[in-house]
């Protein structure tokens, strides 16, 4: 488990009933967090923040001084990322794009695109003509690559390396290179590859996935006689729920990149984490509402559920939590409580998949305890279908060891 900090746990046991649920980030915490991930990587890796794993701007500016930019995948996450840490690079990838998009990542100055197709080069081609002719767009194609079999056997979700929406298919790479090579668009300029193949391995896996990219991108490069300054080899650094003291290393990942990086002193790498930056920093927090018996097992039924922090339901995975006991009962009716030693934590949905953890050690569970749902900086609100059934939506509080902002949710209330 991985309990909440000291920080958080007074904000949690402070919170009035009414005011739950909330999410409640701790930003010192994030940036201890993010130093470290920083001081772990070598001068030439760039560190790029994916903002799709959590756009708060709370979250966003804590880690503007340790990022070299932000990764944005659609027009929405570019206007919000822009305006919530101005002037910092941005990078714009993700599959569609629209000619809207494109317009206003052009309009915006955004300093290099990860193209998709060959049907998006053309489309920015030509819109980049029009909107920025004295400007060479810096572009990285984003290829779907092949792997070694069995070396994305670990991962959580592959995004390459199979059939798969994302990317350029690699037969389509020495077509791509001399679009962007001959004269054809001289309003682009091939800066280098992305690959961004799977999400959820181990350092080791990290490495060999980088290693198999640049050997690629290299070997590209070489047979069409032109250089590339950089190459993104994505993010996807595990966060494991089921035993969330057991964190990627950071330190052996960057000792790993360092060595490839000195066989090619002419490269700079990219990664671009999201989950692994913020996860840790996040608790989505709540309180028991009834405890109850179903066919010899123990329900405790809590305020909120799976419509706040969809991450459990959309994984397949206990989160993991912490009980935080009250004392208080200020009701004339009975305070129900667990019976057994373990009990499954479900939300107020009409479904039986709101579920946010089975069989949690929590004997003497009663109405009326805290819940602290830990890794849930990431991939948590953001990705949650917020409307379903109408429930009030969570509070959001940001502290930061100097002083603490709140936002209430809309509607929040007992």
């Amino acid at each position: 488990m991985t309990n909440p900090t000291a920080a958080v746990r007074d904000r949690v046991l402070s919170l009035p009933s009414g005011e739950l649920p909330a999410y409640v980030y701790d930003l010192a915490a994030l940036r201890e967090h993010a130093a470290h991930v920083r001081t772990a990587l070598p001068p030439r890796v760039e560190l790029y923040y994916a903002a799709k794993a959590n756009p708060e701007p709370e979250i966003l500016a804590a880690l503007s001084p340790y990022v070299d930019g932000y990764e944005v995948a659609s027009g929405g996450e570019l206007a919000h990322v822009a305006k919530a840490v101005p002037g910092r690079s941005l990078a714009f990838g993700g599959p569609g794009k629209t000619p809207a998009e494109i317009t206003a990542a052009l309009e915006r100055g955004v300093e290099r695109f990860h193209v998709e197709s060959e049907h998006e080069l053309h489309m920015l081609a030509e819109l980049a003509r029009r909107i920025a002719p004295d400007s060479r767009v810096a572009i990285l194609p984003r290829f779907n690559l092949p792997v070694a079999s069995g070396s994305l056997a670990a991962s959580a979700l592959a995004m390459g390396g199979r059939p798969t929406p994302f990317g350029l298919d690699p037969s389509e790479a020495d077509a791509v290179v001399r679009l962007l090579t001959d004269g054809t668009y001289p309003h682009l300029e091939l800066r280098g590859v992305h690959a961004h193949l799977a999400s959820g391995l181990q350092a080791p896996e990290q490495l060999a996935v980088a290693e198999s990219i640049v050997r690629w991108a290299v070997g590209l490069a070489e047979r069409h006689g032109v250089r590339l300054s950089e190459v993104n080899v994505g993010g996807g650094m595990t966060v494991d729920y089921a035993a969330p003291e057991d964190r990627f290393d950071w330190v052996a990942y960057g000792e790993g990149l360092g060595e490839l990086t000195s066989r090619h002193p002419d490269l700079t790498l990219r990664i671009e984490p999201g989950r692994a930056m913020t996860a840790y920093c996040g608790w989505y927090v709540t309180e028991v509402l009834d405890v109850k018996q179903s066919h010899g097992e123990e329900f405790a039924v809590v305020r909120g559920g799976t419509h706040h922090m969809r991450t459990p339901a959309t994984k397949g995975h206990d989160q993991p939590c912490t009980v935080l006991a009250v004392e208080d009962w200020a009701h004339p009716w009975p305070r129900p409580a667990a019976r057994r030693e373990l009990v499954t934590l479900t939300g107020q949905l009409c479904t039986p998949k709101d579920v946010l953890a089975r069989n949690v050690p929590a004997p003497g569970l009663r109405a009326g305890d805290r819940v602290a749902f830990s890794l849930a900086g990431a991939y948590a609100w953001n990705i949650s279908h917020h409307d379903f059934l109408m429930h009030p939506r969570p509070g959001f509080h940001f502290l930061d060891g100097v002083h603490a902002e709140s936002a209430a949710g809309e509607g929040a209330q007992g």
